[in-house]
């Protein structure tokens, strides 16, 4: 039997496409990338941001008019917070939520004989020591932990994957090995937010993080998005096991917004100057290091003195890249009841802060040319290679060598958005 999988959203979601992929596998169904010869599709969903969701329910929408003689299944965050809505695009669509991964083998038998299941509920799931098809075999995402600690008024992510579940250490480390071992040099750590892993079960981060460093091989750890307010109460430690050359130079730490009046009605539970002393702490110790954040703009009660406060965070702490969103109400959040923007205003400032970020990531881009190191390059571009250095920084350079997986010295010649190297070595 042939299955069809189509993935959406973050990192997380991505490692669960690899592991549905490989426990099909390993029951003996097909995996193809042909709708037209699949049985039974299988879409991995995502519901952060309306577009995203809008994008999805459009597929589930289509696959019904174009395939009503396939099998389809809607997995993930999407069914398990809204599953009304999926019905509603797709009735005739089995819904399985994102706590039933192990189940997905007897799911799919079911429904390619001709049953509709609906199995949506919370329960711990540890999703790790699970077969893979990995779609990169240079980079090994691991998921460390589910749900967050935090309640903010705009975010939705609670509904599907609930308070924090970190995962047993053991079980973290095991997997990270074992990727390490079949030929992955980048580990990948993700969670909704990496600072709050170990909460839960009486220990931290920066610990998960010394016990995967001590693993042999030549690999870095890629930590992913941490929100300020758990990270400033591990800060020192994070500092401390960031010096170690196996964990890329790369903070994600989300502000949202430069004003603290938004910021407590999102509900962040941190200021400004917090986030700025994360950065700057950062700074003081790793003067390379690539900073990301993220800012929504349009948020309910935001006026054109909180927007400008965003724009002169940007300015001011100068971070590698900035993911804007103009804000969108998420059914059943607090933020969705407040009195809304005007679209109008929402696209305008999303417009002019991008045009800010813009300018900013290329003059933070320019005091890396004429650097010379290592990257590693993990990824094929269009014609060309994409690599990274030790801050994590994307490096494209040109070779009709298969460069995947290989360490390369290069010198950066030319800068934009991104950075452009010249191999010194192959």
């Amino acid at each position: 039997m042939k299955v069809y999988i189509e993935t959406y959203g973050c990192a997380f979601a991505q490692a669960e496409g690899e592991m549905i992929s490989g426990l099909l596998e390993r029951n003996e169904f097909t995996i193809t990338h042909s709708i037209s010869d699949a049985d039974v599709i299988v879409i991995v969903t995502c519901h952060v941001k309306e577009t995203t969701e809008k994008k999805i329910l459009y597929r589930i929408k289509k696959f019904g008019e174009l395939y009503p003689g396939k099998a389809l299944i809607v997995y993930g965050c999407l069914p398990q917070a809204y599953p009304e809505i999926v019905k509603e695009n797709n009735p005739r669509a089995s819904i399985v939520g994102n706590f039933f991964i192990r189940e997905l083998p007897k799911i799919v038998s079911s429904v390619s004989k001709g049953n509709k299941i609906e199995l949506i509920g919370k329960n711990k799931e540890v999703k790790l020591r699970l077969p893979r098809v990995k779609k990169n075999p240079v980079v090994g995402i691991i998921p460390i932990a589910e749900g967050c600690v935090g309640n903010c008024s705009y975010c939705s992510t609670k509904f599907s994957r609930g308070t924090i579940f970190s995962y047993p250490e053991e079980f973290i480390v095991k997997e990270a090995y074992d990727l390490i071992k079949n030929g992955c040099k980048e580990i990948y750590l993700t969670a909704q937010d990496t600072a709050c892993y170990g909460i839960d079960i009486g220990t931290t981060l920066p610990d998960l993080i010394e016990k995967i460093i001590s693993l042999p091989g030549d690999f870095s750890i890629r930590i992913g998005m941490m929100n300020p307010f758990t990270a400033k109460k591990i800060l020192p430690k994070l500092l401390k096991v960031y010096e170690s050359e196996k964990v890329y130079k790369f903070l994600h730490i989300p502000v949202q917004s430069g004003s603290d009046r938004i910021l407590r009605k999102m509900n962040r539970n941190y200021t400004v100057s917090e986030f700025i002393d994360i950065v700057e702490k950062f700074r003081e110790k790793f003067p390379f290091v690539q900073i990301w954040t993220d800012i929504i703009v349009g948020f309910p009660g935001e006026t054109e003195e909180d927007f400008k406060m965003s724009i002169e965070l940007i300015e001011k702490i100068k971070p590698d890249w900035v993911n804007v969103s103009r804000f969108s109400s998420r059914p059943g959040t607090k933020a969705a009841k407040m009195k809304q923007l005007p679209t109008s205003i929402k696209k305008e400032r999303s417009r002019e802060i991008s045009k800010v970020v813009k300018s900013v990531v290329e003059e933070v881009n320019k005091k890396w040319i004429g650097w010379e190191g290592r990257i590693l390059i993990n990824e094929k571009g269009k014609g060309n290679w994409v690599g990274r250095n030790f801050a994590y920084k994307p490096v494209v350079v040109e070779s009709e060598k298969n460069l995947l997986g290989k360490f390369v010295k290069v010198r950066i010649a030319q800068t934009k958005n991104i950075l452009f190297g010249e191999i010194l070595d192959n």
